[in-house]
């Protein structure tokens, strides 16, 4: 490890398995669902009071507004019912409850961090930042989401985490999404399904067109066409499921930061939403917008997303596109270069890359930035979050794993006017795992996925053997003339 001075901050956040988001729990076979159906329809009124009553007191305390999410429930399942006379509301409250469940998103970990500057920073004293730290979440069958928390660091580097309450809130789905033809369009004559069916689907839409109007134009030209034929079949899930992959959700702006989640919503990210990286984006006018780069996993492969939010309120799901988007570790440089988007990459899953693009949703170059070097990032490197711009160039901290698949984190510096230029990177460790934190979800692993800097120093959240998270201080004095003796 290199004698750079890591300075504790003391923060270190711990997955609390009591925290539980309420999700709908329903059988993919219809005759388990009619069964559950029915046995709910022979309880006699008095009985569903008192069972409402019993779910009630157990569950009341651990979510904000049960009664919606039951009848959120009802409403999925409601089309199974097979009687045409009417229900109570408490009987669609307790129909609701049992294609209810509870999961504990942070039961096995919380991890992965990246930190952004606060959209807020009223009411806080001079010389203070508020920041977001974004985490990976993971619980049971190792299904991770995105959690969020908020904290204070004042001029002397202590910070001050606002306390979760014990309340997870999942947003609300936008079921109506408006997308750009031309974008959508590219797409999938990028997934190979540029043809005639296609072609007709698209000619119906106008150049901004919603999820139900793509609902639509795919009726119109499948109308009639029973079965359907293979090519036709094919395209129209092609272009569903690209639909599904790009979507908005939005959280009540009554809920705390700290109490919301995005759990996996569509089909490609059905087993997890990995290691967002975000990045504070400045727009040539000026203007900040926030992008999470992600990995989108369905149990079988991978696909690199990118979340968009203004506020941490509202946010856009976007998929991205081009022959260089590929494998893991995409992290956004946090302005545009010479008029064109930039981004580091792991093409290969073993090599650091750069890549360039006019559009922030495709790209299709990917050029060599570095390869591993030091014994200690001898199988592969990537980086650990966005690039961070200084007056001696841009910092890139980065991971390395080496032999037992042990991983640490480094640090390299790119030239200002051309990142494609390699100033020095460090030869040994900036962290690596100690003895007493190589044990975990998944041992000897030290991570993160972005840091920031405040005054004269890097603030540097890490995730340690995937189970917990720590903040430390780095100065940039020290960490820069390391990086000067190795250029």
């Amino acid at each position: 490890m290199s004698t750079i001075t890591l300075h504790s901050t003391n923060v270190s956040l711990v997955p609390d398995s009591r925290r539980v988001l309420l999700r709908s729990f329903i059988p993919g076979d219809a005759n388990r669902i009619i069964h559950t159906i029915t046995r709910a329809l022979a309880l006699s009124e008095a009985e569903i009071e008192s069972e409402l009553s019993l779910l009630m007191n157990g569950f009341a305390k651990r979510h904000l507004d049960l009664h919606q999410l039951w009848q959120q429930n009802f409403e999925k399942v409601k089309s199974y019912l097979f009687t045409s006379k009417a229900l109570s509301a408490p009987r669609q409250l307790y129909i609701g409850a049992l294609f209810s469940g509870e999961y504990s998103l942070e039961s096995a970990a919380l991890f992965n961090p990246s930190i952004v500057l606060h959209p807020d920073q009223s009411n806080i004293s001079e010389g203070s930042l508020r920041f977001i730290l974004s985490l990976r979440a993971t619980g049971e069958g190792h299904v991770s989401s995105i959690e969020f928390r908020s904290g204070v660091i004042n001029e002397t580097f202590a910070i001050t985490m606002e306390e979760p309450s014990t309340y997870v809130i999942s947003p609300k789905i936008n079921t109506n999404t408006n997308y750009v033809k031309s974008i959508f369009e590219h797409k999938v004559m990028e997934m190979g399904f540029e043809n005639e069916w296609s072609a007709l689907i698209m000619s119906s839409l106008e150049s901004d067109f919603s999820l139900s109007q793509l609902e639509k134009a795919v009726d119109e030209v499948s109308f009639g066409k029973k079965p359907l034929v293979q090519e036709l079949r094919r395209t129209i899930e092609c272009m569903r499921w690209l639909a599904e992959s790009n979507y908005e959700v939005c959280f009540d702006p009554s809920t705390h930061l700290a109490e919301r989640a995005i759990f996996p919503i569509s089909s490609n990210e059905s087993n997890g939403m990995e290691d967002a990286r975000f990045v504070r984006f400045l727009k040539d006018d000026g203007t900040p917008i926030y992008y999470g780069t992600y990995t989108a996993y369905n149990g079988r492969s991978i696909l690199p997303q990118l979340l968009e939010t203004k506020d941490f309120l509202s946010f856009r799901s976007i998929t991205l596109n081009g022959s260089a988007v590929q494998n893991k570790g995409l992290a956004l440089f946090p302005r545009m270069l010479d008029g064109r988007y930039a981004m580091v990459s792991r093409q290969d899953g073993e090599n650091l890359y750069l890549m360039y693009s006019d559009n922030l949703h495709f790209w299709h170059d990917a050029k060599l930035l570095r390869c591993p070097g030091a014994p200690w990032e001898g199988v592969n490197i990537g980086n650990c979050g966005s690039p961070i711009e200084t007056e001696k160039g841009w910092l890139l901290i980065t991971h390395g794993v080496g032999p037992m698949r042990k991983y640490c984190m480094g640090a390299i510096l790119l030239d200002l006017n051309d990142p494609s230029i390699v100033l020095s990177a460090l030869k040994k460790p900036l962290i690596t795992p100690l003895e007493n934190e190589r044990e975990g979800y998944v041992p000897n692993v030290v991570y993160s996925c972005g840091a920031m800097i405040h005054h004269d120093r890097l603030i540097l959240p890490y995730g340690i053997s995937d189970t917990v998270t720590n903040i430390v201080t780095i100065e940039l004095k020290e960490l820069f003339e390391a990086l000067e003796k190795e250029s």
